[in-house]
């Protein structure tokens, strides 16, 4: 078994959801129209080319009511640099970085690759370096982050800042999503929510991006169980939860 399909809590693996997967049409669920339809597919579209490694077009901002904005990155290989108009980098930072500074891949398990000075755990790498959950990496003088990969398995990790730096636009964390992303008030969630009552699965299939939870869920204002498709552009509502996806600009 793919480790990678694994959401990380034993109620709520996503191996359960491949049979319904198969034959879920891609939008075609009561209440939902033309237009959310053609969000879906151009949304399918942009994965697909995340997939094949095109430049930046696999990402959207990630907003959660009362925790804050998280960077998500659907690509195998990110690259994390200056923010600044024309550099087209998947993590643009505000800070004393490079254009190009360095390179994280998603392998096994994840490599950082410097194309600039790079220190992991305060030291020195000149070639490329395998990551570990809580691993600290800093970016010049001054640009500091913190490495997690909360669950084993699950291939997703997310990077926090450990300095005063964000991302442009203004994003608390980056979140490098493999096959699945859970949001919820476990410390091994990739988004910690701790005033929810249970978790919420964001996850990939067919080049689709589909919203699971144990709960009937409010899309757009109208209701869904189980799972349903999700596109940049969506507002997801449950009993005591709220959280959107946007698309970047």
């Amino acid at each position: 078994m793919d480790r990678r399909d694994l959401a990380p809590r034993d109620d709520f693996s996503l191996a359960e959801s491949e049979p319904a997967l198969k034959t879920l049409p891609l939008a075609e669920r009561e209440g939902y129209g033309d237009g959310v339809q053609a969000m879906v597919c151009n949304w399918r579209t942009k994965l697909g080319q995340a997939e094949a490694g095109g430049d930046c077009d696999g990402r959207f901002m990630l907003w959660v009511d009362g925790v804050g904005g998280y960077l998500v990155c659907l690509q195998e290989a990110v690259c994390l640099g200056l923010a600044t108009p024309g550099n087209a980098v998947e993590v643009p930072i505000l800070g004393d970085v490079s254009r190009r500074h360095a390179r994280l891949r998603r392998e096994d398990g994840y490599v950082v690759e410097p194309l600039q000075p790079v220190r992991v755990n305060g030291r020195p790498i000149c070639g490329s370096a395998s990551l570990s959950d809580g691993d600290e990496i800093e970016l010049g003088e001054s640009v500091r982050l913190r490495f997690r990969q909360p669950h084993a398995l699950s291939a997703t990790a997310r990077l926090e800042f450990l300095s005063r730096h964000r991302t442009e636009p203004s994003a608390i964390g980056i979140l490098l999503m493999a096959e699945s992303c859970v949001l919820g008030p476990k410390w091994q969630d990739h988004v910690v929510c701790r005033e929810w009552s249970h978790d919420v699965v964001l996850f990939r299939r067919d080049e689709r991006l589909f919203c699971r939870a144990l709960e009937p869920l409010e899309i757009d204002g109208r209701r869904c169980e189980g799972q349903s498709p999700v596109a940049p552009g969506t507002h997801v509502e449950g009993s005591d939860f709220s959280f959107c996806l946007r698309q970047l600009a």
